[in-house]
């Protein structure tokens, strides 16, 4: 076999094996990743998907969501979340008026300071819902944000 051959079969294998490799990945990297609830439409068909239930105990005085009233961009609001409940384990981000209301979900280890700082986008104004999942039980707070210019694309 010639060298330039060899060159020639060798860059291919290599190229087969980033390929499979690079298709493979996120796979295993977002293995968790709830992809069924990031296609919903709505509030009550993402908790379904996310959490398997509806059941949400509302405007929890154990949640601390820091979000602006205006967002002149909607494509970065930024966002903050607290909770002092107990046994946090996940905290996500729905907004119910974007094209997927699920913007993010956040598993967090146990022991933890339950403490979550990302941007979001959103379409258009409505309203930014935290979700708390704590022993076992789910809670929530929200806050409307009017946007000035949209951030999403449909």
């Amino acid at each position: 076999m010639s060298k330039l051959s060899r060159r020639f079969l060798l860059k291919g294998l290599l190229g087969a094996a980033i390929a499979a490799l690079a298709t493979a990945l996120p796979r295993f990297a977002f293995g968790a990743w709830p992809e069924q609830a990031f296609r919903t439409k709505n509030v009550p068909d993402t908790l379904q998907a996310l959490f398997g239930t509806a059941s949400v105990i509302t405007d929890t005085k154990g949640i601390t969501l820091s979000v602006t009233d205006l967002a002149e961009n909607g494509a970065v609001v930024p966002v903050t979340v607290t909770s002092t409940l107990p046994a946090v384990d996940s905290i996500a981000l729905m907004v119910d008026k974007n094209p997927s209301t699920l913007a993010a979900q956040f598993l967090l280890a146990p022991g933890l300071k339950p403490f979550i700082k990302t941007n979001i986008k959103m379409a258009e104004t409505s309203r930014v819902i935290a979700l708390v999942r704590s022993e076992g039980k789910l809670y929530s707070t929200n806050k409307k944000v009017k946007v000035t210019l949209n951030g999403c694309s449909s």
